[in-house]
């Protein structure tokens, strides 16, 4: 069996779970989040759990049977608490302003950037030089964080640009003065 779909997904309390056909709708105190499913896997609820089987051992009903329990758990995760990305930005004159729903960019180019977040996602400004980037749904809230630090990545030679929380970057020896 597969190391990640054996292991059962607790519900906790306050969280709905409902499988209706192909689709799978997970609803909390912070939202409601649904996942299409195969047919391949099939879901049980005992004592607060769901249990996820897959009706074969084929190489794909394998693979997808860790994927559905992990996508499950990251929508139970979602609904109660919530996923945040924090992005740090270096340099100078480096930094980010709230404007209205979205928020400004200015990362060196010749025009300030502005960033309007999907619907579902929020992100505030914690200071000239922070973002938080938070929401219910893990993929959305990490792309909307990959798209933001996508626009001036970290450089290795000052560290220059927008980096995620506690990310390392490796930094190389610049030019050296010939004698």
């Amino acid at each position: 069996m597969s190391r990640v779909g054996k292991n059962p997904v607790p519900i906790p309390s306050g969280v709905k779970f409902d499988r209706s056909g192909g689709l799978i709708t997970v609803e909390g105190p912070k939202g409601k989040l649904t996942q299409k499913i195969e047919d391949v896997i099939s879901t049980e609820i005992a004592e607060d759990k769901i249990v996820f089987t897959r009706l074969s051992d084929s190489k794909q009903h394998r693979a997808k049977h860790g994927l559905y329990r992990a996508l499950v758990a990251n929508m139970v995760k979602g609904v109660t608490e919530g996923f945040t990305r924090t992005l740090e930005i270096e340099g100078v004159g480096y930094r980010v302003e709230k404007s209205g729903k979205g928020v400004t960019l200015s990362l060196g180019f010749s025009h300030p950037i502005v960033i309007f977040p999907p619907e579902g996602v929020e992100i505030k400004v914690e200071t000239a030089n922070r973002i938080s980037v938070s929401g219910i749904d893990k993929q959305l809230v990490g792309q909307v964080a990959a798209k933001i630090r996508s626009l001036r990545p970290p450089e290795p030679y000052k560290g220059k640009g927008v980096r995620y929380e506690g990310e390392y970057i490796r930094r190389k020896a610049g030019k050296t003065a010939g004698a």
